[in-house]
């Protein structure tokens, strides 16, 4: 495979468990279907249930005129925000792979996080009612999913005590 931006060989590494392509001059990497989201899941136990589908509109897709072709299929990248951020990244719309410039997927975790508290502090009843839906209709395995539910569950118990700290002292208080 042959990155996007430098026209050399990519080589292997393990990144947060997830083998990936990388470019050792730019230090950009190409992540197969799925990898993405197995490197953030790796990298933020908290994120598990935090999923961007960046396949869904593909009306929002941009030919990248730059000329990046896909490392794996060799066919042009298109560019896309990724989810409501203002991070562009490039994907192969028939292989679903995605290339990653250097310092972008630290830019997505750190959206990814804020995203993560608004929608559990904001709208906890829709978060927790879109993942409980997904534990019957997916997109990942009704075990992946259950997990996502239990790590959201437990994270808006964490944000819930921690928003209201006078109802987390009263049910401390509660007798056993």
């Amino acid at each position: 495979m042959t990155c996007p931006r430098c026209k050399i060989d990519l080589e292997q590494t393990l990144f947060y468990n997830t083998a990936v392509d990388y470019c050792p001059r730019c230090l950009g990497m190409f992540f197969d279907e799925e990898e993405l989201r197995w490197a953030k899941d790796a990298k933020d136990k908290n994120l598990v249930w935090l999923d961007i589908d960046l396949w869904k509109d593909e009306r929002k897709f941009r030919l990248n005129y730059g000329v990046r072709l896909c490392p794996s299929c060799r066919l042009p990248l298109y560019e896309v925000y990724y989810g409501a951020s203002q991070i562009i990244v490039d994907v192969c719309n028939v292989c679903h792979g995605i290339w990653l410039d250097r310092g972008e997927f630290k830019k997505i975790v750190n959206y990814l996080k804020e995203e993560s508290d608004q929608k559990l502090l904001n709208k906890y009843g829709n978060s927790m009612l879109e993942e409980f839906k997904e534990i019957f209709s997916g997109p990942e395995t009704l075990r992946e999913e259950l997990a996502d539910f239990l790590v959201l569950l437990k994270l808006l118990n964490y944000k819930f005590l921690a928003q209201h700290p006078k109802i987390a002292k009263a049910i401390l208080q509660l007798p056993k």
